[in-house]
């Protein structure tokens, strides 16, 4: 019984640190981010992103939902542009569980309890460039496990949760 409790901890523990997305964040300490109220997509910076055009799409969405959220409206004549770039890896994590007892299929003893997790690790950025000076004002990283599945509506819902923890942490505060 403490085998299987132990069993489920970790894998609870596994899907758990799977589905998280780890944020960090860099902005120009010299920027008024008050100043901002109008956003468009950088296209030629767009158009680069090596991923399928419907995940762009569908990141891109993301991305307007969040700013308009935030009190941005879409503009021809933006006080920012936005930019996207992905990253992905192959990761593999080995969980050893130690030593327990329990059933094996030829004996009852101790087991060793080895578990391998393989799974893609995505990046994505999110660039904010200043549309008048032309530089990056503020940039979010998001890293954690893609959705692979196959399953499209778990992969919209993987995006949009990059998505909104990455610019949860816009605008930076400033200290």
């Amino acid at each position: 019984m403490k085998a299987l409790k132990l069993l489920l901890i970790t894998l609870l523990l596994l899907v758990a640190s799977c589905s998280s997305v780890r944020v960090t964040t860099d902005y120009d300490t010299k920027t008024d981010f008050s100043n901002y109220k109008t956003f468009a997509f950088y296209k030629k910076g767009i158009d680069k992103v090596d991923i399928s055009d419907l995940d762009k799409k569908r990141i891109l969405k993301a991305v307007e939902y969040e700013l308009l959220a935030k009190g941005f409206t879409k503009s021809k004549n933006p006080d920012v542009l936005v930019n996207i770039f992905t990253k992905s890896r192959q990761k593999v994590d080995i969980y050893n569980n130690n030593t327990y007892y329990g059933w094996h299929p030829w004996y009852y003893g101790p087991n060793f309890g080895m578990h391998i997790s393989k799974y893609t690790e995505g990046t994505l950025f999110v660039d904010l460039i200043d549309a008048n000076k032309k530089e990056l004002a503020w940039q979010g990283i998001g890293s954690g496990a893609l959705n692979t599945s196959g399953n499209i509506t778990k992969k919209e819902e993987r995006i949009k949760e990059f998505v909104a923890e990455i610019m949860a942490e816009y605008p930076p505060e400033i200290q």
